[in-house]
């Protein structure tokens, strides 16, 4: 019986490593932050790629964070596949209360098999600007993000810079997910980054030069796969470039989710990761703490239980309360077991099936993560 208590030492491992990654790279951040102080006056004209597909309640707050940045030169384009999307109204609201501001709006017909690959390649091709800037639709930013994440492309070693989030959320459900974004997806960011995994970017903010874009072949590259922003870092990366995190926390509203919608959302994502990257998700499979908290218990070790979810807590709610300064892990870090277990049964699920849901479609993916068919 003493076997079962390997996995919850395993767990504990794990999130005492999180631990330490967090404190490394906040001692990374403070050392990279004064290296781009030192470069502040680099100020680069930066186009702003926004694809949109519908109209969350928040929608109107996120694009006014970026209207109102404290920056030189900007410019906001925004593609949306369907003339008649409700965000529309939005956007032009938008360009109503910020004339000054270059906002565009196109719509953008597009045969790619990821649609939003598609339309940031059009997007891509008005752009006016030399470095470009995407994320996603219903990302809410600081005032000074655009100066804090083009700081670290003064580097002409950086070819691709990334930024953290935290979430917030209207409902149970979403809330839950929010507490998973949180407590376990951040943490498995930070601990890939402290074993040297550095090829991928994430959704919440991607900045580049257009000139690196060119390099790999622009959007249209990475059109066939699912995973669109960790198929940019992977190909940028392979170019040699490094990825930067930069010190922005940047905020996505989950708005008010069903336990239905959640459910797949999270299995979307886990599948999209399976294919991505099938090794790093395998082994996933150790970070469920609190799953091999009660396995231990039950073998009757319970001093291995008691250690892999009081480290678990621990990293939790120091890196979705403290790094992410996210209000709904203190509020809410009660919850944390719970939000494992569930996370664990969608991790099971993603384990089969090659289909997922995304922007209304169903979606059949290949082992590598392209997209085989839709409907």
């Amino acid at each position: 019986m003493i076997w079962l208590a390997i996995p919850a030492l395993a767990a504990a491992a794990y999130y005492l490593l999180a631990l330490i990654a967090a404190f490394g790279a906040g001692h990374r951040d403070q050392s990279d932050r004064s290296r781009d102080r030192e470069g502040a006056v680099f100020t680069p004209p930066i186009s702003i790629l926004k694809p949109i597909h519908g109209r969350d309640p928040h929608l109107y707050d996120a694009l006014r964070s970026h209207a109102t940045q404290s920056y030189p030169t900007f410019e906001i384009l925004f593609g949306l596949s369907d003339p008649n999307d409700a965000a529309i109204e939005d956007i032009r609201r938008l360009q109503s209360a910020y004339p000054a501001i270059p906002i565009s709006l196109h719509i953008v017909r597009t045969a790619a098999p990821n649609a939003k690959a598609g339309v940031l390649a059009e997007l891509a091709r008005h752009a006016r600007h030399a470095v470009l800037l995407v994320n996603d639709s219903d990302i809410e930013v600081p005032p000074n993000y655009l100066r804090d994440v083009a700081a670290p492309l003064a580097d002409p070693h950086t070819g691709l810079v990334t930024c953290l989030y935290r979430a917030a959320a209207d409902s149970w459900p979403s809330r839950a997910e929010a507490l998973g974004i949180a407590t376990e997806f951040a943490p498995s960011v930070l601990v890939a980054r402290l074993l040297g995994v550095a090829e991928f970017a994430l959704g919440s903010t991607m900045a580049f030069r257009a000139t690196t874009l060119q390099q790999i072949g622009g959007f249209e590259t990475i059109a066939p796969y699912l995973a669109d922003d960790y198929q940019l870092g992977r190909h940028i990366s392979q170019l040699g470039y490094r990825i930067r995190f930069a010190s922005p926390v940047v905020e996505t509203n989950l708005g008010a989710g069903t336990w239905a919608q959640v459910w797949r959302h999270q299995l979307r994502w886990s599948r999209t990761i399976r294919v991505s990257r099938p090794s790093g998700y395998y082994g996933y499979a150790i970070t469920h703490a609190t799953l091999w908290a009660l396995v231990a218990l039950a073998a009757g070790a319970w001093r291995a239980a008691a250690a892999a979810l009081a480290i678990r807590m621990i990293a939790g709610i120091w890196i979705g309360g403290g790094a992410l300064q996210d209000r709904n892990t203190l509020r809410y870090f009660w919850m944390i077991p719970l939000r494992d277990l569930f996370g664990f049964a969608v991790w099971i699920a993603g384990l089969f099936g090659d289909t997922v849901v995304w922007r209304g479609q169903t979606l059949r993916l290949r082992r590598d993560g392209r997209i085989v068919s839709a409907h």
